[in-house]
């Protein structure tokens, strides 16, 4: 596309010109961090001026931009500079509105000044958002330049996350049992998930640890019960047997090692064994994608063989359907996207594909084998010429081992500015896992993700 300015011997009085715009969030996100104008008022679901109401109102100086890019990009066009701009603000607009930037000549003056009225409205309504007036010094030679080509912008926001807070919000405070929670962060984290009544706690470990740890934070143990435990083999042991005795409804793990934790719970006296293996599931909120991302399995099981891959997969699943998912698609992963003997994960993949296909694997779309680029992909998977629901709409992302799970979270991580909840599944209840390096935007997320997978448990859905 290329790009005609008009420059001052050529402007007339009444020449116009516009743009559309629709205003998003993102934008928003975006006018914040370069202006440094961080009002609430402007930011998605923030109450910013304490009427009760999460609004999204366009910045002022954002609207005014619109105007600025009209006079650059068309009319006078490129090198064009302000002398002045005045607005007078009248409506507001929102995340959502789409908005029409129009400029018109109104007077040519000396030294090449040329005035503009200018005007936003809403395209829905007709309504003026502002109006003013523009005196630039208009270029004063034709020239054609090239589209440019800019970078683009992802904004780190994690919406997945949010919309899996709100989906969890509405159903009772699960009952918890947090393990060894001896330290500020995993305290800190089981009593924000109280707060936002995701969760209600039962803390098992060290009192005056656990009590040294509120200290740390600032934060009441008020109302809060709180079992003693010598040591964390004996904390770990004491929530299974809460968990069996019907107290609680969900582990969650503290400042202990996680074998520790699992080692409790998979003991065959009142354990929590439920006829599928332990298999640990990331759902992975990735900034600029569609949907959250399910990675499996990348914490417990190191090199799992076929019937241990059926459960990883079909946890998976039944994980997607509870937190929304409608028609979760689980894309095996390989090294590659056909079947080589010589490659165990292609040829397992293959038939965990035929085994869904078949029945034996419920509840969503199986394919395999894919490689990373064409299972998460459109294009690369057109590229390969695959056919496949699942080829580059994937969602469920089923790893061949650990090493390649904990490699695919972690570059999503550090990479790709991903944040991940973490859940174990296949017990008698949602274990959640989280990790020192967690924030609590992460911490919430994988009790929200336990609550709802809970609910769709104790309904009898799975």
């Amino acid at each position: 596309m290329k790009y005609h300015n008009k420059p001052y011997g050529s402007l007339q009085v009444g020449d116009t010109a516009e743009l559309t715009r629709i205003c998003t969030e993102d934008d928003f996100y975006v006018f914040a961090n370069n202006s440094g104008n961080h009002n609430p008022l402007h930011l998605a679901k923030e109450d910013g001026d304490g009427d009760g109401v999460a609004e999204a109102v366009a910045p002022a100086l954002f609207i005014g931009a619109l105007v600025s890019a009209v006079l650059g990009n068309i009319l006078p066009g490129a090198g064009t500079l302000y002398k002045s701009q005045s607005f007078e603000f009248g409506e507001r607009a929102h995340a959502g509105d789409e908005l029409i930037s129009k400029v018109t000549v109104t007077e040519k003056r000396a030294h090449r000044e040329v005035a503009f009225d200018t005007v936003v409205t809403r395209k829905s309504d007709g309504a003026v958002i502002v109006r003013g007036e523009a005196v630039v010094i208009a270029p004063e030679k034709e020239m054609v330049f090239d589209e440019i080509d800019l970078p683009g912008l992802v904004v780190q926001r994690h919406r997945h996350f949010d919309a899996l807070l709100d989906q969890s919000r509405p159903l009772p405070a699960m009952p918890t049992a947090v393990v060894a929670p001896e330290e500020p962060n995993s305290l800190g984290g089981a009593l924000l998930a109280a707060r936002e009544t995701i969760i209600k706690p039962v803390l098992v470990g060290d009192p005056e640890k656990i009590k040294a740890a509120a200290i740390e934070i600032e934060e009441p143990l008020d109302g809060i019960e709180i079992i003693p435990a010598k040591s964390h083999f004996e904390a770990a042991n004491t929530a299974v047997d809460l968990v069996a005795d019907g107290r609680v409804n969900a582990l969650m793990k503290g400042h202990l090692h996680t074998d520790d934790l699992l080692r409790a719970a998979l003991r065959r006296e009142r354990g929590l064994r439920a006829g599928r293996r332990f298999t640990h599931v990331f759902v992975m909120d990735i900034p600029g994608q569609p949907y959250p991302l399910l990675v499996t399995d990348a914490a417990i099981n190191i090199e799992p063989d076929l019937e241990t891959k059926i459960d990883i997969t079909q946890n998976a699943i039944e994980l997607a359907l509870s937190i929304g998912f409608e028609q979760p698609r689980a894309g095996i992963l390989s090294a590659v996207e056909t079947v080589n003997p010589a490659i165990k994960s292609s040829v397992d993949a293959a038939l965990l594909s035929k085994m869904a296909e078949r029945g034996q694997i419920k509840g969503g779309l199986v394919d395999g084998p894919l490689a990373m680029d064409n299972a998460v992909s459109i294009a690369a998977a057109r590229t390969k010429g695959i056919v496949s629901e699942v080829a580059g709409k994937a969602n469920i992302l089923v790893v061949p081992n650990l090493d390649a799970g904990n490699m695919v979270a972690k570059q999503l991580t550090f990479i790709a500015h991903a944040e991940g909840a973490g859940v174990v599944l296949g017990a008698k209840v949602p274990i959640i896992l989280t990790s020192r390096a967690d924030d609590d935007k992460a911490r919430l997320a994988s009790c929200a993700v336990a609550a709802l997978h809970q609910a769709r448990m104790s309904e009898g859905a799975i």
